[in-house]
């Protein structure tokens, strides 16, 4: 890696094992503060009032008809994510982020449009191609777009900072997206220190060959300092939200154990990922219960379902339905 040296000494910022032994560290000293709250019972404090309308079960089941939105659905994905992905060419099928979701959109006659930006660029340049894939893919219509997390900041950048002319959008409607930032991102850069983030950043791109200009925008400063002031709404765009939580602590291999325990004891009840209150933007639809930030995508944990079938509790949360729902949703608001 070139710039990047490997000590036998102190730790170095400018040296790769230094750095990956320094994060891995630090993440476990800081976290320490927060390990207590796993043996605590679930927020008791005035936070969980603001959960808005809690949906339970609503989305457990397909229904047998949905209305058609007039105008086509766009699917923006969020942080790390992608439209489809081969991993080898035609041997295998590809993988899909919106996990049979557009799918079931067409089934039932919606048009869909799915956007790839960036997975790790900044909000800046996720939304430029956001607005380019749009104009591509849409040729003039009107659109509605749904959003899962960073997607819906990408959206919003779009809407009120970059107005392209090609792309009239009617409605944004987010889901589980961190409006108001993320106290997990603040506690990944408390972590890991100033002096080693350029470092990481480095080792980031040569790993993943994707510019890392997204970490710094979630924090909490970030998007309420700076942002949020500077992306007012459009008023001619409808704004919609979602968010979601589980019900009780992530089981132990969860990669959302840490960072739910994180965000509880900053912001309350949250997904794994995105707290409620970050979600709220607009007109604030409901908190899906049970649910977390990779369910919403129709990336269940299916040995869990499974597991849960066997006990006598099947799943609560279809996410098909659950976007069907929102297309039936546009549809009668005339969208």
């Amino acid at each position: 890696m070139r710039g990047l040296v490997v000590c036998r000494s102190a730790l170095r910022p400018n040296c790769v094992a230094c750095v990956r032994a320094h994060a891995r560290t630090a993440a476990r000293q800081h976290f320490s503060a927060y390990a207590p709250l796993h043996h605590q019972p679930g927020p008791t404090d005035a936070r969980i009032k603001g959960l808005g309308k809690e949906i339970a079960d609503e989305y457990a089941l397909l229904r047998d008809h949905y209305d058609v939105p007039k105008h086509p659905i766009v699917l923006a994905h969020g942080l790390l994510g992608f439209a489809e992905l081969k991993l080898a060419g035609s041997y295998m099928p590809s993988i899909h982020y919106w996990r049979g979701i557009k799918e079931a959109l067409s089934a039932r006659h919606a048009e869909v449009i799915t956007a790839s930006v960036p997975p790790s660029g900044s909000i800046e340049k996720r939304a430029a191609k956001l607005a380019e894939g749009i104009e591509a893919q849409a040729q003039g219509k009107s659109v509605n777009i749904v959003a899962h997390s960073m997607g819906g900041l990408d959206a919003r950048y779009m809407i009120s900072q970059l107005k392209p002319a090609g792309v009239n959008v009617k409605s944004l409607i987010t889901v589980a997206t961190p409006h108001h930032g993320s106290p997990f991102a603040d506690y990944l850069f408390d972590a890991i220190g100033p002096a080693y983030l350029p470092r990481m950043y480095q080792l980031w791109e040569q790993t993943t060959g994707w510019e890392p200009g997204a970490f710094a925008q979630l924090t909490t400063k970030y998007m309420t300092a700076e942002f949020n002031p500077k992306t007012p709404d459009d008023p001619t765009v409808r704004y919609f939200s979602y968010g979601a939580m589980v019900k009780d602590k992530p089981p132990l291999l969860s990669p959302f154990r840490h960072s739910h325990a994180v965000i509880e004891q900053a912001e309350g009840p949250n997904d794994g990922l995105v707290s409620v209150e970050s979600s709220k933007w607009g007109t604030y639809k409901g908190t899906l219960l049970g649910v977390n930030h990779l369910d919403l995508i129709n990336w269940s944990n299916r040995l869990r379902f499974t597991a849960q079938k066997w006990m006598g509790h099947p799943p609560s949360f279809n996410a098909v339905a659950f976007y069907l729902d929102i297309g039936d949703m546009l549809a009668k608001e005339g969208l």
